[in-house]
């Protein structure tokens, strides 16, 4: 199997963990607001005591094993790109990676967050909270508060897609827009509507980019951008 499949079969992975979070988060999570601002920190905590496993479940699928799929497809992409442009795919490389460690840092911060809050909330309640509080802080801030290293990255390949020619019209499409979605997570006002549009479209453009590396369907998914 060729390193450009295996890229696919990481791009479609990455789909299905983020898919996997939404899905938790409108269901199972949803009455304690997690994931947005206004979440009930004292009832994550509850829900964390009671459910250990299925937290610890939801930060490796969510972060862990999203952030080893996704280092299989930054190579790949990168990969792609070195046939047209080696500078563009370094670049990328760089991105990438660095995206790639944050979402890793953030899901061990999340594993350890859970074991700790199972082991303080019962003997203290309160003190468990003000931790969740500042342990969540960080995750947030590595991987889940705001998408600026994934939108750089999704936004320099379709970039290069566009100036080189690599990629076709859906996913340089989907890349832009996804790309514009996670630096727009920087400003308070547009943050929860701009992770909406980056988290969905993510799942979108991964999609479209797993089956163009997995098919090479280079008319559909890899067809040259017209000058």
């Amino acid at each position: 199997m060729t390193m450009q499949r295996i890229g696919g079969l990481a791009a479609l992975i990455c789909a299905a963990t983020y898919i996997f979070g939404f899905t938790l988060l409108v269901t199972v999570f949803a009455e304690s607001g997690f994931g947005t601002n206004d979440i009930d920190a004292a009832g994550v905590v509850r829900f964390t005591v009671d459910n250990q496993a299925l937290m610890i479940t939801w930060f490796t699928v969510i972060y862990v094993l999203n952030a080893l799929a996704l280092a299989v497809l930054v190579v790949a992409l990168a990969s792609r790109l070195r046939a047209k442009s080696a500078d563009w795919a370094t670049m990328t490389l760089a991105f990438g990676l660095i995206w790639t460690t944050l979402v890793l840092g953030a899901g061990m911060i999340g594993n350890v967050t859970t074991e700790t809050m199972a082991a303080m909330a019962p003997n203290d309640f309160d003190s468990a909270v003000q931790t969740w509080e500042a342990l969540h802080a960080v995750e947030l801030g590595l991987g889940g508060g705001n998408e600026i290293a994934g939108g750089v990255w999704i936004l320099c390949v379709s970039l290069a897609g566009i100036m080189h020619r690599a990629f076709g019209k859906i996913v340089v499409g989907l890349g832009l827009l996804t790309g514009i979605g996670g630096l727009l997570t920087v400003f308070p006002p547009f943050g929860e509507i701009a992770g909406a549009v980056f988290g969905l479209g993510a799942i979108a453009w991964f999609i479209a980019v797993g089956l163009a590396l997995l098919f090479k369907r280079d008319v559909v998914l890899s067809e040259p951008m017209q000058s």
